[in-house]
């Protein structure tokens, strides 16, 4: 019986815990600095919380920002809570880590990005590649570095 590593599985596991680990540093302190994020997350998870009327409003994904104005950061085991602004109207949110698609704070140059679990390596066979038609390969041209040497 043979067994893999499964490393995708466990980067994800690490990266959420990472995003678990800022969130509720971030919960504690306040947001450092010029650091703000935008998570994207996907409405339809099971488990994630929202009003009815951002649900129909974003029926697939949707990404809020974490910067000025946000309350009630709640960071627990499976999934955080935030009360955020819509256009005057705080609504509350919770989101499962596992709903996350991605995760950026642009102050730093700093994103995750989750794959999809739609798409595995099974599906590998599903995929038809277009096969070029065999043509013929040029030669490969010799370049001499003498021109870029120094004296």
């Amino acid at each position: 019986m043979s067994r893999d590593i499964d490393y995708g599985n466990l980067m994800h596991t690490a990266m959420r815990g990472l995003i678990k680990t800022v969130l509720a540093d971030v919960a504690q302190h306040g947001l450092p600095g010029a650091h703000h994020f935008f998570i994207t997350f996907d409405t339809q998870y099971e488990g994630v919380q929202l009003a009815d009327w951002l649900a129909d409003r974003y029926p697939g994904e949707m990404t809020i920002v974490m910067q000025h104005w946000y309350e009630n950061l709640d960071v627990g085991e499976d999934g955080f809570a935030i009360t955020l602004n819509f256009g005057d109207s705080p609504e509350p949110l919770y989101i499962p880590y596992d709903a996350i698609r991605t995760f950026v704070d642009p102050s730093v140059e700093f994103g995750l990005r989750f794959e999809s679990p739609d798409f595995d390596e099974d599906d590998e066979d599903d995929i038809e590649v277009e096969e070029e038609p065999d043509a013929p390969k040029p030669d490969a041209e010799v370049v001499s570095l003498d021109s870029f040497r120094k004296p």
